[in-house]
Order: C-alpha cells, then structure tokens, then sequence
C-alpha cells in the first residue's frame, strides 16, 4: 500500500515538473528583426526597451518596467537586450526576476551590434538604457537615459491618444 502511495506522489510531481510553463528565450534579434517588429506591430502604439545585462541603470530600471507592466498592461511593452548571443541565460534570468519574462523579448543574435543599431535608428549611438515610444502610426520618439515614471506616463499620454 505505502509503494502504491509513494508511486501516485512521483506520478503527480513528475506530472508537475513536465506541465509546468517553460519560458521561452528570447527571439533572436538580428538584421530585419526590427521592421518584423514594427510589421507586427501595425496601428498598434508600442514601447521599445533597449537594455543590457552590463547597464547598472537598466537594472535599476527593471522594477519600474515591471510595474508599468503590471499597471498597464493594455500597453505593448517589447523588451531588447543589446547583450553578446552568449548572455542569454543572464538575459533570461533578470527578466524572470523582474516577472518581466512573459512579454514580447528579443535578444542580438549578431556580433555585428552597430549594424543592429543602425537598423533600429541610425541617429543612435548605442547609448543604454535607450527606450523608443510609438504610437498607432509608429511615429516614434527616441530617449536615452533613464526615465522617471511622470516621464513614462507623459510619453504614453502622447502615444495612446
């Protein structure tokens, strides 16, 4: 009797273990990523964050990000992290902690960086965090630096009307 029992609790855990979401990586952001985002994105307004695992101030900003998330979510946030291919495990890590993990996520997926770059904006020059603002017809607006939330919530007054 105590076998059977032992055996239905290993049954149920490895049922547990296998139904349990996996979060996915983040898609692979390389040259034509940026206008499939914008092309899934039609008469839709969207906020892009370039972040980077190595930009103390993008870290800082994670919480934020998040309960922006949280307390808007009607508002497509695409997150981008502008780190080396191989940090995707890091990558994968900061968003989970910041439950930031279950929206739109890219990752470069091209050593190239510059030319990712210029793809997103060609007036940039890489600075971090760097965050872009579009609204329904992807007029856009580009600010680097870290953001306020009165700062988010003047740039999301101007998209969402």
């Amino acid at each position: 009797m105590h076998l059977q029992k032992l055996f239905s609790w290993l049954l149920l855990i490895f049922l547990m273990f296998i139904n349990a979401p996996a979060q996915a990586e983040p898609s692979a952001f390389k040259s034509g990523s940026y206008q499939q985002i914008l092309a899934a994105n039609t008469n839709q307004p969207f906020m892009l964050v370039v972040w980077s695992i190595n930009c103390p101030s993008c870290l800082k900003d994670m919480e934020l990000l998040s309960n922006i998330h949280k307390s808007k979510p009607e508002l497509k946030m695409i997150m981008l992290a502008a780190d080396e291919p191989s940090a995707t495990e890091q990558i994968q890590q900061i968003l989970e902690k910041n439950q930031l993990s279950g929206i739109e996520n890219w990752a470069y997926a091209d050593e190239n960086t510059e030319k990712l770059q210029f793809e997103i904006d060609p007036k940039w020059y890489g600075e971090l965090p760097r965050t872009y603002f579009f609204d329904k017809a992807h007029q856009r607006t580009g600010v680097s630096g870290v953001l306020s939330k009165e700062d988010y919530d003047a740039m999301f007054a101007k998209i969402l009307k």
